[in-house]
């Protein structure tokens, strides 16, 4: 009865070698977007070289279009970034822990996850920064309030990303004095 419960208990916790499909996965999509966005970058600064000879209509146009660009290039790269540390973090709680990151002095800062929670509140991080890059786009479409409200409803939407940070970084503080 030993044996097949050593046996039973050895299939189960090689189990988590499955991980390594999400790991993989999520690192090859990582690449992929860092790709499309450097890409998207490359493109952008290849359009910006005719930049001087538009006249000043066209400059104006110009002008809108490359900061969008330049906001989702922004959302991209962030986007990359939450794929590279989720695959990380999976491999470093499920696998084993990579050494070249323990013995790095840039790590600590940002890719070494000691647990699930700790996974959890680095990719918050980093989704709240998609998010609020997310709404600077949407704020730069935005031509003119029709309506009052519409001031006050964006003017909220601003507070309410002002204090999502300052809960983002209390907490920080918070879990760095225990």
């Amino acid at each position: 009865m030993k044996s097949i419960e050593h046996i039973f208990e050895g299939i189960l916790w090689n189990s988590r070698f499955i991980v390594l499909l999400a790991v993989i996965a999520c690192l090859g999509v990582s690449i992929g977007v860092f790709y499309m966005a450097s890409v998207d970058a490359w493109s952008l600064l290849s359009h910006l070289v005719h930049y001087i000879n538009l006249d000043d209509e066209a400059r104006l146009i110009a002008r809108a279009n490359s900061i969008t660009h330049v906001v989702e290039i922004i959302d991209g790269y962030l986007l990359a970034t939450v794929l590279l540390i989720f695959s990380l973090g999976l491999y470093e709680l499920f696998i084993s822990k990579i050494q070249q990151a323990e013995e790095s002095s840039t790590a600590p800062k940002v890719l070494m996850i000691s647990s699930l929670d700790d996974l959890k509140s680095r990719l918050a991080k980093v989704i709240l920064m998609i998010l609020i890059v997310r709404f600077f786009e949407l704020a730069l479409s935005v031509q003119e309030f029709s309506e009052g409200l519409d001031l006050i409803y964006f003017s909220g939407a601003v507070a309410l990303i002002g204090l999502a940070l300052y809960l983002s970084h209390a907490g920080d503080h918070a879990n760095n004095k225990h």
